[in-house]
């Protein structure tokens, strides 16, 4: 019975979502564009595993109705996004490989010892801060890996703590271009430095993880008790670092390599300006470049590390899912979309403001914020065109992305990993609405603190007009 319910609820919506975008006006070429964009998204929710099948199958729709040629399809690819991926992901396999991040968090763990709300919080911070400086994927996989150990080892129920790594890795993605997908997406396409996101997301960034730890705590005051009779017990002493296996050359090397690369990125506008480079030429740079670091440290065994470490799968999807929102720009489709968000607040910036932000934050929840910031990345390129001020409206796509991902399971890749994970350590799923009420509320806090910090420094804001 379910594996029909699937194909029928799809196509239903497809053919539904024809008929209304025939009725509000939009032409074949729009028509077909945008269904195309619809069944990647709907493929991509209904059958992830198959997803890049639907965005292969996507790409050539549009290629044979000519919606889409070749020099476009290579132009609206992202290919520098790209670059950028690889390198990082080259770089943070060296890490891993090295149980780099092991090492430091179980220092910090058996530092700590036997206070539970201190351990939750340093592991919630470590969370936050290992997703800023090197991206949510990897900091989600070490991280949660240092709390089942925990949970084992004093028998707790694990999907609290699950969901508290989980919320401030999120969180913490959203302070530099790096922590997440959609803050290269970003700071790419607006011209955005690693200064910039330290200046303007950051501190917005700490400020939810400090509001988002005491409420995590507030919700889940019950596991937590259990946590600390736990610990309690004579002999639960926690010894981490014996369970990781590495070697003092190797983390000497880690150290290296991991400070000069997030040195690289801090100054890389700075290089650009003296260098006279075009803006985040370096950004990508740095990461290609440690990136061949790495593999020239692997040595012989370079090929085999890059073809199993680059998530090549990801990255291709990401490519076919870049050129079918092109294809949306190409044809018109952002400009109507960006239209009618115009038509609906009467041309007021923050009521527009306001209206873009909830968009993002409801497609987020419940379509991946990638998918979401992909499609809307377009639309405020149309809102530029009628004069609007858009410095806040990226910051504005940033945090509703990367917050509002907390609100479902499927809300980032994070989560979806973090699923995985636990499915596999326990043969257990969490249900939709275990997560839904403490993701929801984090959500809203963190996004409604983001967006009022946002707007009360909008005078602070470069080439702001007096009135927004």
């Amino acid at each position: 019975m379910k594996t029909t319910i699937k194909p029928i609820l799809m196509i239903s919506f497809l053919i539904v979502s024809g008929i209304l975008l025939s009725v509000i006006g939009f032409n074949p070429r729009q028509i077909v564009s945008s269904l195309v964009f619809l069944i990647i998204l709907c493929g991509t929710l209904f059958y992830w595993k198959f997803r890049l099948a639907f965005a292969f199958l996507g790409i050539a729709v549009l290629l044979v109705t000519k919606l889409l040629d070749i020099p476009n399809l290579i132009e609206f690819a992202h290919l520098d996004v790209i670059l950028f991926l690889v390198g990082m992901m080259t770089i943070i396999g060296f890490l891993e490989e090295m149980h780099f991040f092991e090492y430091l968090v179980a220092k910090v763990v058996d530092a700590v010892g036997e206070r539970p709300y201190l351990l939750v919080s340093i592991l919630m911070v470590l969370s936050a801060l290992s997703a800023a400086l090197i991206d949510e994927v990897t900091s989600i996989l070490f991280m949660m890996s240092a709390m089942f150990h925990i949970t084992k080892r004093y028998n707790v129920n694990p999907i609290p703590f699950l969901l508290m790594i989980v919320f401030a890795t999120n969180i913490g993605s959203s302070a530099t271009a790096v922590g997440n997908p959609i803050g290269v997406m970003i700071a790419i396409r607006a011209n955005l430095t690693f200064l910039d996101f330290l200046r303007w997301a950051a501190p917005i960034s700490l400020l939810c993880l400090c509001i988002t730890i005491p409420l995590c705590f507030l919700f889940f005051r019950v596991p937590m008790n259990q946590l600390k009779t736990e610990m309690k017990k004579e002999g639960n002493e926690p010894h981490e670092l014996r369970h990781v296996h590495y070697t003092k050359a190797g983390i000497r090397r880690s150290w290296i390599l991991f400070s000069c690369t997030i040195i690289g990125l801090i100054l890389h506008s700075n290089i650009e300006k003296m260098l006279d480079l075009e803006k985040n030429t370096l950004l990508i740079g740095t990461a290609l470049f440690f990136g061949a670091i790495s593999l020239f440290l692997k040595g012989a065994r370079a090929q085999e590390f890059f073809m199993r470490r680059v998530d090549w799968w990801t990255l291709t999807f990401f490519m076919a899912l870049f050129a079918s929102v092109g294809t949306l720009k190409f044809v018109g489709v952002t400009e109507q979309i960006a239209n009618g968000m115009i038509h609906i607040s009467n041309g007021g910036s923050l009521l527009l403001l306001n209206i873009f932000t909830a968009a993002i934050c409801l497609l987020t929840a419940f379509m991946d914020n990638v998918l979401a910031v992909a499609a809307f990345i377009p639309i405020i390129s149309e809102i530029e065109k009628i004069g609007i001020y858009i410095f806040p409206f990226w910051w504005a796509m940033l945090f509703g992305g990367a917050l509002f991902g907390n609100a479902t399971v499927i809300g980032s890749t994070a989560n979806i990993i973090a699923m995985g994970m636990y499915e596999k350590e326990t043969g257990e799923h969490i249900k939709f609405f275990d997560w839904l009420k403490p993701g929801m509320a984090v959500s809203v806090v963190t996004i409604t603190i983001a967006i009022a910090m946002l707007l009360a420094q909008y005078h602070l804001m470069p080439g702001a007009p007096l009135e927004f």
